[in-house]
């Protein structure tokens, strides 16, 4: 029989493999995928600003379920130059 510690060190250890071949893919930028709080800190919006622009089209929002997603391509692409 095993020792316990022995069997959480082995399962930690194929943990940690894991995630490093999930970090070792390239992400997609045009995949990626914010949540309304990481929306809002990349623009440096509040809430309320950020419903009104998905509101008015100037962001399109996508939802799973009753959760609510941007495309941070999207995103970066609905800024326009001022000058």
């Amino acid at each position: 029989m095993e020792n316990p510690f022995e069997l959480i060190l082995e399962k930690l250890e194929r943990i940690e493999i894991a995630i490093e071949k999930l970090n070792s893919h390239p992400k997609n930028e045009s995949e990626t995928l914010l949540s309304r709080k990481e929306a809002c800190e990349l623009l440096k919006i509040n809430f309320s600003s950020l419903w009104k622009h998905t509101k008015s089209g100037k962001l399109k929002s996508y939802g799973i379920g009753n959760r609510v997603f941007y495309k941070k391509e999207e995103v970066l692409k609905s800024l326009t130059r001022i000058n």
